[in-house]
């Protein structure tokens, strides 16, 4: 596979099962994240940005990775429990419906997370 200079990019090397859910996946974010995020590749894998790293996500062969940083983890861990998981990284089977509606409460998380470590601005 070529490196991909998109997340556009990203989703169209795979085959279309997964590209619709890659496609899903971008989708959930978009909606939940402030309008200034940006889409970026990061280390190899689609990536929000939103002040600094919001969350990445991939394809693998067997799953699809999420990734919200070891806060985001421990944050749901009850809801993550089910899934192999690591500190920092949440394996959804492909075989599996993805959970679309937890990775939206991941990521509205993350936000708030970055929103209220940013210093606040005084007048």
């Amino acid at each position: 596979m070529l490196k991909p200079k998109n997340i556009d990019e990203y989703i169209a090397q795979y085959p279309e099962e997964i590209r619709k859910i890659l496609t899903g996946v971008r989708r959930i974010i978009k909606e939940n994240v402030p309008s200034e995020t940006e889409e970026k590749i990061s280390y190899g894998i689609p990536t929000f940005f939103f002040k600094k790293n919001l969350v990445h996500f991939g394809a693998y062969k067997n799953h699809i990775g999420f990734y919200p940083t070891s806060s985001g983890m421990r944050a749901f861990a009850n809801e993550i429990s089910a899934y192999k998981h690591s500190k920092g990284a949440v394996q959804f089977p492909i075989s599996q419906p993805i959970p679309y509606s937890l990775i939206a409460k991941i990521v509205k998380f993350r936000v708030k997370e970055i929103q209220n470590s940013m210093p606040k601005k005084t007048n």
